[in-house]
């Protein structure tokens, strides 16, 4: 037994200490409505540069007021229906935000990793949130902000640099 939880240490320990990729800001913006600044955002690349599809993919947001979770969920299935995304799996997907997303406050940063094998992992101020392992869901979700069909193109142009 204790030769088992050696090899499991073991392995934890090699998977734990794997250098870590260092990410580039590719871009950021800020989104306000009306009156009232609601987030920052800023889009992370290996590079610096931004193409579609490409992995290791990092987006930050942070909230620049108190936000309810539910809000959040609804907003981004409010987002997917305004750019006419009719993904099979999309309403499974915003009930496991709805259980994975907490409330969030200001300066609160929800961030996005989507790694090598397009798993999808959120944390809320670094602390890990939980893993959506489809790998349909992050250009879905990333899609929000970087599609062309998004609803805010010029937010676009400043998260994948194309606008300073």
């Amino acid at each position: 037994m204790a030769r088992l939880i050696s090899m499991l240490l073991l392995t934890f320990c090699s998977v734990t200490l794997a250098e870590p990729i260092v990410l580039k800001k590719v871009g950021e913006a800020e989104l306000r409505v009306l009156f009232w600044s609601v987030y920052n955002s800023s889009l992370y690349s290996a590079d610096g540069q931004y193409s579609e599809g490409q992995r290791p993919l990092q987006l930050k947001i942070q909230y620049l007021l108190d936000i309810k979770s539910d809000a959040l969920v609804e907003r981004t299935g409010e987002e997917w229906d305004s750019q006419g995304m009719n993904h099979e799996r999309q309403q499974q997907w915003l009930d496991v935000l709805a259980k994975l997303w907490p409330d969030v406050s200001k300066n609160d940063v929800l961030t996005l990793d989507i790694d090598e094998q397009d798993r999808s992992t959120f944390y809320r101020n670094g602390e890990l949130l939980g893993v959506i392992e489809d790998p349909e869901f992050g250009d879905s979700f990333t899609g929000i902000w970087l599609s062309p069909t998004t609803t805010r193109p010029k937010l676009r142009l400043a998260l994948t640099g194309q606008q300073r």
